[in-house]
């Protein structure tokens, strides 16, 4: 355990908690925690969870953009359902980018856990940007993906980090609860169509 880790479990706890209260300040700490876990998988041998971090701050960026100006008339976003045709490519987002990464990490014979690794980044991706949309089914990623990371994280003795992430998992439930309420409100409270005259 180091202060990586420290600053990574605080700031990854908080991001989390401010994303289940659809919190746009999840975000600029979302950014923070990313830098520190670049540093922190790079020096544990996890390259493409490292390299993930930076891709994150790029779907940060455009994640806050959309929470704050890709809803109706440049407004606010607001929950909305996974749309069918999002789960299929989703999944062969997931395996192309899993195979294409594993390649990439074995033929480097960098990374520690190749399969592990690139499964997890993959995972997260589609997460992240299910995230940025606001769709509900984000979350079901995220407990997935974290609890994948879990196990890798034991693995390499990130004891701390591993804990964190069963957090994460809980986080991830309450936020699917929170968001299915709030999705639901909204929906009880949306104008009904109007009548079309005979």
């Amino acid at each position: 355990m180091n202060w990586f880790e420290v600053v990574g479990f605080v700031t990854g706890a908080l991001c989390v908690w401010l994303a289940t209260r659809q919190h746009v300040a999840n975000f600029p700490v979302g950014i923070a925690n990313n830098v520190v876990f670049a540093v922190m998988f790079w020096q544990s041998g996890i390259l493409a969870n490292a390299a993930l971090q930076v891709v994150y701050l790029v779907l940060a960026a455009l994640g806050w953009y959309w929470w704050v100006r890709g809803g109706a008339d440049a407004g606010r976003l607001t929950v909305r359902r996974t749309p069918r045709w999002a789960w299929p490519v989703a999944l062969v987002t997931v395996v192309v980018t899993t195979l294409a990464i594993a390649d990439v990490l074995a033929r480097t014979a960098e990374s520690v856990q190749p399969w592990a690794d690139a499964a997890t980044t993959s995972l997260s991706l589609v997460a992240q940007l299910m995230l940025g949309r606001k769709w509900l089914g984000s979350w079901a990623v995220w407990i997935v993906t974290d609890v994948l990371l879990v196990v890798l994280y034991v693995s390499l003795g990130l004891y701390l980090t591993a804990g964190l992430y069963v957090l994460f998992i809980g986080l991830c439930v309450h936020g699917w609860r929170q968001w299915s309420r709030d999705l639901r409100a909204a929906t009880s409270l949306a104008p009904a169509p109007a009548q079309v005259a005979a």
